[in-house]
């Protein structure tokens, strides 16, 4: 009888580890495909990394530049639901004429930025002074746009990284 019993034991620790390590196995899947996803968004956009330079400054197209903002501005009030992330690749497509693919790629990228950045008011902040360099100050129409269709109740913190971009802006 205590052998039945060792012998199930051991059957229910092998058992158990075989689990672990299965789900193991599918979060490094996962953390692969999500790595993979800024990848390929970025070489869609034709973003290359370059040494020693950092990724915000590597930005050619200022539609990203906006989307990355949109996706900081929303992390300034709290983490974004699901709806509100949708909402934000809604206003991507009619506020900067992109196509279904291009505002999730432009959302998935802009949160790689973000984090890039150390933050969400790092990156309204550094975000804000390349777009400035992309487009001066005539990019400031576009991105007020999406950010006032993206959120409807602004918090004191969304509301002063809109003065930092129009200081960014170089309208103040």
């Amino acid at each position: 009888m205590p052998f039945l019993i060792a012998l199930l034991g051991v059957i229910g620790a092998a058992y158990f580890w075989a689990q672990r390590a299965r789900n193991a196995r599918d979060m490094v899947g996962d953390v692969a495909d999500m790595a993979n996803d800024v990848r390929l968004a970025a070489r869609r956009f034709g973003f290359t990394r370059k040494m020693n330079v950092h990724p915000v400054e590597s930005i050619e197209d200022p539609r990203l530049a906006i989307a990355a903002i949109g996706s900081a501005f929303l992390e300034l009030d709290d983490l974004p639901t699901a709806e509100q992330r949708k909402l934000l690749q809604v206003q991507i497509r009619a506020k900067l004429r992109a196509s279904a693919e291009e505002a999730e790629e432009m959302e998935v990228l802009g949160r790689w930025f973000m984090t890039e950045c150390g933050g969400a008011e790092p990156a309204v902040a550094r975000l804000s002074r390349k777009l400035y360099k992309l487009g001066g100050s005539e990019q400031l129409e576009p991105l007020l746009d999406l950010l006032q269709a993206s959120v409807s109740n602004l918090s004191d913190r969304q509301r002063d990284a809109i003065e930092d971009i129009k200081r960014a802006m170089r309208l103040r």
